[in-house]
């Protein structure tokens, strides 16, 4: 009885180990449904009592949660941004744009280099479909809003890619924050079109070198995009600041 219970911990144990890897390798993301406990038990090839004795380990952990009706899923691993005032002030301020644009610029230029290193077949397959989503985009007439979400898709794939869990962490922390980065970028860019051409062949640059397996030329393609945005949307800043200063001028304010 004793050694049956110590081969079923051992059994839940490899259950917990499986899906923990598989969330720290982005498979399974937060707020995804795990599969049903028939595909988990074949999956993982445990017995069904082996895995609910896992899974309650994890619901444990605070790793994932269970819904009468609905299932268990990835819970939330970290606190959301807007619980955190640190992560309020940085999101509340448009100064820190450009603060958070320079990490980008170093963060994915990292992981566009890994990318291109490590990126599989399966890899090349998502960023593909992200690149092609964000192509069509611009054949449709495509919100701002819409448009952020697919450039910020395409960035992620090609992290993910890299196959470094915690910088794909890392950046996922800064989901919100990023997003609202890249929707800076589109609104004040995309419609400009000198930018927008810019844009778009630097993305097809990006894409070319990760899928062209090609390190060196993906690092500093992903590099000058970001540095490029900053630089344009400094520029555009230092216009308007011009524009409001000349206008009241005319009008006799200064």
């Amino acid at each position: 009885m004793k050694e049956a219970d110590e081969s079923k911990r051992k059994l839940a144990d490899v259950v917990v180990e499986r899906i923990e890897a598989l969330i720290v390798d982005g498979v399974l993301k937060v707020g995804q449904t795990l599969p049903s406990e028939r595909r988990l038990t074949e999956k993982l090839g445990v017995s069904r009592t082996a895995l609910r004795e896992g899974l309650k380990i994890l619901r444990a952990r605070g790793l994932i949660e269970t819904s009468q009706g609905k299932g268990s899923f990835v819970a939330r691993l970290t606190a959301e941004p807007a619980q955190t005032p640190m992560m309020h002030l940085l999101g509340s301020q448009p100064r820190t744009l450009y603060d958070l644009l320079e990490v980008r610029e170093m963060l994915e230029a990292e992981a566009a280099r890994l990318a291109a290193l490590r990126g599989t077949q399966a890899d090349h397959i998502m960023i593909r479909r992200r690149y092609e989503e964000l192509v069509a985009a611009d054949t449709h007439d495509t919100d701002a809003s819409t448009h952020a979400r697919l450039d910020h898709a395409f960035h992620l794939a090609i992290c993910e890619a890299s196959h470094n869990a915690v910088l794909v962490h890392t950046l996922g922390m800064l989901n919100d924050l990023m997003l609202s980065a890249v929707f800076a970028s589109v609104n004040n860019l995309y419609h400009r079109e000198p930018q927008k051409r810019l844009i778009d062949r630097q993305h097809a640059r990006l894409y070319n070198a990760v899928t062209g397996k090609l390190p060196e030329q993906a690092r500093r393609a992903a590099s000058q995009h970001v540095k490029s945005v900053r630089e344009s949307l400094a520029e555009i800043e230092r216009e308007e600041e011009r524009l409001v200063r000349s206008t009241l001028r005319l009008e006799g304010w200064a």
